[in-house]
């Protein structure tokens, strides 16, 4: 409004000195006087319009021209304007750069793509994985694979992704998406899923694992059950059918006790209570547990040279221990002999369950600790074992910073050792009860036999 103002007073007052010309002097003067004001503003403006149209051709970095009278606001204003405009540009170039570099940091890639499925942009790890390089390239390119062309090519707003494996990343499974934008565009998102597809894998494998275990005892169940209600049997007979549901329901008792076991050291949400263990008492009732287990069919021998005490879950290193011991009489023969040992070995300790057992051929022993895993089904079975037992025991191993060593030969025995790390050996003095926080450490923990 100012400057409007200006502008009209600049006139007035040209118009008022014509006025007073014309009044005093002569009407021609007061004429001359219009044309040579109205003929310089006219040169005046003309001046600047070609230097503002001069600097309008020249590139976006020159300095705007300075104005003189009327027309400096005018180009001050515009100045104001264009370093407005350089700083937001500056900022979001700023932020956007920001945006760049911490989409770079995903590990899933991303690639956006023009209407005509053209590379716009990709971040580090799509370029890692595709071998997309440059811009305006058509994404077929670098992705050749027939589905993901019909991916591309469907219409749908919520297509389904496809499952992919990349030459750059063998032996890894890819999971690739396309979302479609409002302008046509096209995002392109790859997600590494290996680990997510050998977890669904375990996961079908486990459901299909326990319903194939549970299937026989309640087959023989419901089979004992319809032929004492439809036949009629002897006491004796009678008890015989009634032992033999009682065994399959043991047997499925003590399938649920292990998953549930399993399950909670897996998932590790339950107290740890640690506290000193009496390591020597410990064997010799699991030993003579073991004895009334074997009723005289196994040598079941007990040597002790190791430190009495050591830190750890007694409950936990007691099942460890009665899974070893139980597993050595059940897949050792009759007359066959079993020797349990606690030594110290290179500064851990080993509980070494040693039996002239049938043996486990070598090339089983890398998946013999896995769930539900059996080198002879039927055989497992017939003991009552529930295939859990050395999955159970390794996860106990592992939340005790140790290690589940096995050695083994067919026809010859085997030798399971549970490896205690130096840390946890306590000596033979009963120290103090105490209770560590410490959580299982993955690390540090071998899981796998050697």
């Amino acid at each position: 409004m100012n400057f409007f103002l200006r502008h009209l007073l600049a006139i007035a007052l040209v118009i008022a000195i014509a006025f007073l010309l014309d009044r005093y002097l002569s009407i021609r003067v007061a004429f001359w006087w219009l044309v040579c004001i109205g003929g310089l503003y006219s040169v005046f403006s003309a001046i600047h319009l070609a230097r503002l149209h001069h600097w309008a051709s020249l590139p976006r970095q020159r300095d705007i021209p300075s104005g003189i009278g009327p027309w400096r606001p005018v180009f001050e204003r515009l100045g104001r304007f264009l370093r407005q405009e350089s700083e937001t540009r500056t900022d979001l170039l700023g932020e956007l750069e920001h945006l760049h570099a911490a989409v770079d940091k995903l590990p899933d890639g991303l690639t956006v793509l023009d209407r005509y499925d053209h590379v716009i942009w990709s971040n580090d790890a799509a370029q890692e994985l595709h071998g997309i390089f440059g811009a305006r390239r058509p994404i077929h390119h670098f992705i050749r694979q027939p589905e993901f062309l019909e991916l591309l090519a469907s219409r749908e707003e919520n297509s389904r992704p496809i499952r992919l494996p990349l030459a750059t990343r063998p032996g890894r499974s890819f999971e690739i998406r396309v979302h479609r934008t409002d302008n046509d565009q096209k995002i392109v998102l790859t997600r590494d899923v290996t680990d997510q597809a050998k977890l669904d894998a375990m996961r079908s494998d486990f459901v299909a694992n326990v319903s194939h275990e549970i299937r026989t005892p309640v087959t023989v169940i419901g089979g004992f059950a319809e032929t004492l209600l439809d036949l009629e049997l002897t006491e004796s007979e009678r008890r015989q059918h009634l032992e033999s549901i009682l065994r399959q329901s043991q047997t499925m008792q003590r399938l649920v006790d292990d998953l549930l076991m399993l399950s909670s050291l897996e998932r590790g949400v339950d107290e740890r209570n640690e506290q000193p263990v009496d390591l020597h008492g410990l064997l010799e009732t699991q030993v003579d547990d073991a004895r009334a287990l074997s009723a005289g069919r196994h040598t079941i021998e007990l040597r002790i040279d190791g430190p009495r005490f050591v830190r750890g879950i007694p409950a936990e290193l007691e099942s460890a221990v009665r899974n070893l011991l139980t597993n050595a009489i059940r897949y050792t023969p009759d007359g066959g002999s079993i020797d349990v040992r606690w030594a110290r070995r290179d500064d851990e300790g080993w509980i070494t369950v040693r039996d002239t057992g049938i043996g486990i051929p070598p090339v089983y022993l890398p998946r013999i600790a896995e769930r539900f895993f059996r080198v002879d089904r039927g055989r497992s079975r017939a003991t009552g074992g529930t295939g859990l037992g050395l999955a159970i025991v390794k996860r106990i191993m592992l939340r005790h910073q140790g290690s589940l060593h096995i050695a083994s030969e067919p026809d010859k025995g085997s030798a399971f050792s549970l490896r205690l790390p130096a840390a946890r050996l306590l000596g033979d003095a009963a120290p103090a009860p105490a209770t560590s926080d410490d959580g299982p450490s993955e690390a540090t923990a071998e899981g796998t036999p050697r």
